[in-house]
């Protein structure tokens, strides 16, 4: 997902893991480029070092990351560079990815299974939404019952609910075609093979009162597997989008249930609307709203082909479908 610029970092930085960038992809063919800027913890932009770099093509200048002044990388050479960077007190590593990333506004809802022999949710539905060349693949995430990051659609699956039932026990429900239930740290491992799909996490509302611990344990994995520069996140809870917006005050969040202006969410550093397309039928102004507040448009689901055209025709920048294969035609 793409083209809008992180918005109030400092604002929400106060419980934030420090230091951390507003962006982790390298512009590929640019001498030069500038990769994103560099907070401290308390979200202010000063001071930074960088400790490691192999590489040796990058530099900070100003609280800027960039490439050094006759450096590039190119979309066929080497896809991850790792460094290492301190700023105020704590230091962070981190990958930056060579922007090789899809932009074509298809995202698999559940990953690319309707069509194919994969699950919902699955690590084949991901690897089935990657090979067809969707820019993203959503997904659901709760936390089983001993506190792990497990993927379902549903509270409940194969007779067991998710938030009381352990790991174990979830991955002995046998899914289509013989996966099982995914973690989302498999899900990670999975996308970072790549360098042209993104996940589009969403955290699902708890039940038992876990929705921000939910939060927290997520945006940990992410941190750990350095695997920010595939990610972005939805929910239809406000207050886990809030939860994430404190953790990761950079992070491309994006809020589902439909009750909020662009206005708002705009001033509460939310990047993204992503409503049901109900929403956008009521309001025909939605997307053009938005884009002046600088908030980007997603639509679920989609799957009728005038649908898609209307809401292309519009210029929204997502649409979430079952039908990927469809919206992918229409996009070429």
């Amino acid at each position: 997902m793409a083209g809008i610029a992180f918005m109030g970092a400092g604002a929400q930085a106060q419980q934030a893991a420090g230091p951390y960038l507003d962006a982790y992809t390298i512009p590929v063919k640019q001498k030069q480029a500038v990769i994103g800027k560099i907070y401290d913890k308390q979200g202010n932009i000063g001071p930074a070092t960088l400790l490691e770099d192999k590489s040796g093509l990058f530099t900070i200048n100003n609280g800027l990351l960039q490439l050094k002044k006759k450096a590039a990388v190119d979309a066929s050479g080497k896809a991850v560079y790792p460094v290492k960077i301190k700023a105020g007190a704590d230091t962070a590593d981190f990958l930056l990815v060579a922007d090789q990333f899809i932009r074509n506004k298809v995202v698999a809802h559940r990953g690319a299974w309707k069509h194919h022999e994969g699950s919902q949710n699955s690590i084949t539905s991901l690897k089935d939404a990657i090979k067809l060349g969707c820019e993203g693949s959503e997904f659901d995430v709760w936390l089983s019952s001993d506190d792990q990051l497990v993927i379902s659609h549903d509270p409940e699956i194969g007779g067991k609910k998710v938030e009381a039932s352990t790991l174990a026990d979830l991955q002995t429900v046998q899914l289509k075609n013989g996966d099982r239930v995914p973690t989302l740290e498999e899900y990670i491992n999975t996308v970072m093979e790549q360098h042209k799909t993104r996940l589009v996490l969403e955290l699902k509302p708890s039940a038992t009162g876990r929705g921000e611990l939910l939060a927290t344990k997520a945006v940990e994995m992410i941190r750990a597997k350095k695997a920010q520069a595939w990610m972005f996140y939805i929910s239809f809870d406000y207050n886990i989008c809030k939860k994430l917006k404190q953790l990761e005050p950079t992070a491309k969040i994006a809020y589902l249930n439909g009750d909020k202006t662009p206005a708002e969410l705009q001033a509460d550093g939310i990047w993204g609307l992503d409503y049901n397309q109900a929403v956008f039928k009521k309001d025909p102004q939605l997307i053009a709203t938005a884009r002046q507040q600088k908030i980007t448009t997603n639509a679920w689901t989609i799957d009728h082909p005038e649908v898609m055209d209307t809401l292309l025709k519009d210029g929204i920048d997502f649409i979430t479908t079952n039908e990927p294969e469809i919206l992918l035609d229409k996009v070429k």
